[in-house]
């Protein structure tokens, strides 16, 4: 049956079809959907993990087990989870193992656009890389094959433009493996430091097997079109040089991307007067091939920073503008703000005119360094915002302390937050860590976490208890206030400021899309009182405009949060 899928819907589909019974996951654009679509099949046991290092450890398990597992993450994920990643490439597999990892060229939803090809060369682990979304599913089933056959775990690699967009894909019935023996065996899955000795020279002959595979396997294809010039390329960068130049040049797609082959490059180029290497992000395709002595050209045409498209490369390939259809240029831009009625809001806004030193985090609470709140100072990574705030006050002192916080969201502050907290505790800096409690994953898309009470199909679960927890890592003063309440969580705020060790404050209250959350109806400007003070404007309520010097709220928008009423000298809001 032909069926439109996602590239991440398609990789889901061959998990299905390759049997797969494990899959556990940190949702993470763009990688999310793959679990999302994943957990609608039922002969497959999925879970959202706290993380991304947990979610791979999983995997390992249920590989060791005998069963074949399967993580996902986005690429800053799988810097959490390189630790087991590394090590499960010395004690190979059981079942099969595939992580998939999404880059996200163009930093669509990232904090870098750092390229994970790089991980594969230094785990020396294969890693597949689709240009499509048939190729997801069929590069999905191919690497539990490779996983098995070559007792190594196998990276699919993903951009945005592939895991995002759409294509047909063939499906098949889903391949019915039974549970692999295990058998006790120390010497290939305990590494320990003699039994990871003779592993690694397996490793290293591993790579050179996989080498050879690369020179013949149909993942990497040559097409011939006549032309004097070639090009080398994968994944979504193939689509695009094959829009923009057609049957007009010589391909060699590429899509096992690590090991890379030798000879069929070789090859390739002897057959081109010309060779160009389209690939978005780093020179690695480029510098393998100036390693075998072949003169290409890559990076000193093609930019290392951002996505490609077809526009681009058909100027940069041959000076040509493509046809597109233009936009009207007096579009103008719309930056991403927190929705109407975001519990963030109120925290952010008192922030800011307390002036406090914010050091930030990862989720949607992050456009609070936007204007007009502008009440972020730093943000790292996942988790960051708390041991960055400690070593921020270790270095300024009393002086910092108490003019500095850290805020976090519920699902991060699982993700890597918790030990950050307990540097706190265990090392003394009086700071304030603030935990934005919304109920659930936002910026993702609305995922359950450890804290919601649900598991990933809904069902209840064990829900963390964010004040007893944080009593329980050395927290003595943990407060609990309502966002939406400006007054209470100023007077809050400053008695956390003033106090004279840690302590964390939780802001609760559910994300206002949540389908549960029950709004107020919409409030209303009385012209007569409004005095044009702009006052109101200073949250970034998309909801509040200006017109005809009036303040004036849009009632589709608003849902009653009465966060702005508190900001109206005259009582004009209500």
């Amino acid at each position: 049956m032909k069926q439109l899928y996602l590239g991440n819907e398609a990789v889901a589909r061959g998990l299905y079809e390759a049997g797969v019974r494990v899959a556990s996951a940190y949702p993470g654009t763009p990688s999310t959907e793959i679990t999302e679509a994943a957990v609608k099949y039922p002969e497959i046991s999925c879970e959202w993990a706290p993380n991304e290092k947990v979610a791979t450890e999983a995997a390992c398990g249920a590989s060791i087990a005998g069963a074949r597992s399967f993580c996902a993450m986005k690429h800053v994920g799988l810097n959490v989870a390189a630790d087991p990643l590394f090590t499960m490439s010395y004690i190979g597999v059981n079942g099969g193992m595939m992580l998939a990892v999404a880059d996200d060229p163009g930093m669509h939803s990232s904090q870098n656009e750092q390229d994970s090809r790089n991980y594969a060369r230094a785990a020396k682990v294969p890693m597949l890389e689709p240009a499509d979304s048939a190729e997801c599913k069929e590069f999905t089933k191919l690497a539990y094959g490779l996983s098995e056959e070559y007792d190594t775990p196998v990276i699919l690699r993903l951009t945005t433009r592939i895991a995002h967009s759409r294509s047909i894909v063939e499906t098949e019935d889903r391949q019915d493996l039974p549970l692999k023996e295990y058998q006790k065996d120390p010497a290939k899955n305990v590494m320990l430091p003699a039994f990871a000795k003779p592993k690694h020279e397996k490793v290293e002959a591993r790579t050179q097997a996989l080498i050879r595979y690369a020179e013949t396997t149909p993942l990497n294809r040559v097409e011939l079109n006549g032309s004097k010039t070639g090009v080398i390329t994968a994944g979504a960068c193939y689509q695009y040089v094959k829009e923009a130049m057609g049957d007009t040049v010589n391909y060699c797609k590429l899509g096992l991307v690590w090991p890379l082959p030798e000879q069929l490059l070789k090859g390739f180029a002897a057959q081109c007067e010309t060779v160009y290497v389209v690939e978005e992000l780093d020179d690695f395709i480029e510098n393998h091939c100036k390693a075998l002595g072949l003169a290409v050209t890559g990076k000193e045409k093609f930019p290392r920073c951002g996505e490609f498209s077809q526009k681009l490369v058909k100027k940069l390939l041959t000076g040509e503008e493509a046809k597109s259809v233009a936009l009207e240029e007096t579009i103008p831009v719309r930056p991403p703000v927190m929705c109407c009625g975001c519990p963030h809001r109120g925290v952010f806004y008192a922030l800011k005119r307390e002036k406090v030193y914010v050091s930030g985090d990862i989720g949607c609470y992050t456009l609070g360094a936007s204007a007009p709140l502008s009440a972020m100072d730093a943000c790292i990574c996942m988790g960051a915002s708390v041991s960055a705030l400690h070593g921020y006050n270790k270095a300024r002192g009393p002086e910092g302390e108490k003019k500095a916080v850290a805020v976090i969201g519920d699902s991060t502050f699982i993700h890597s937050g918790i030990t950050s907290l307990i540097d706190i505790a265990y090392n003394a800096t009086n700071s304030v860590v603030i935990v934005l409690d919304n109920s659930i994953t936002g910026m993702t898309g609305h995922q359950q976490n450890p804290t919601t009470g649900y598991n990933i199909k809904g069902d209840p679960a064990a829900a963390v208890d964010l004040e007893a927890l944080c009593r329980a890592v050395g927290i003595r003063r943990v407060t609990v206030v309502d966002p939406y309440d400006l007054k209470e969580v100023t007077r809050v705020l400053k008695e956390e400021l003033a106090t004279e060790e840690p302590s964390v404050i939780i802001s609760r209250r559910p994300c206002a899309l949540l389908k549960y959350v029950k709004h107020k109806p919409a409030l209303k400007v009385e012209p007569e009182k409004c005095i044009g003070c702009k006052s109101c404007l200073g949250i970034g309520c998309p909801a509040i405009s200006l017109r005809e010097g009036k303040a004036v709220i849009d009632g589709t928008q608003c849902v009653g949060c009465g966060v702005c009423t508190s900001l109206c000298p005259k009582g004009a809001i209500g």
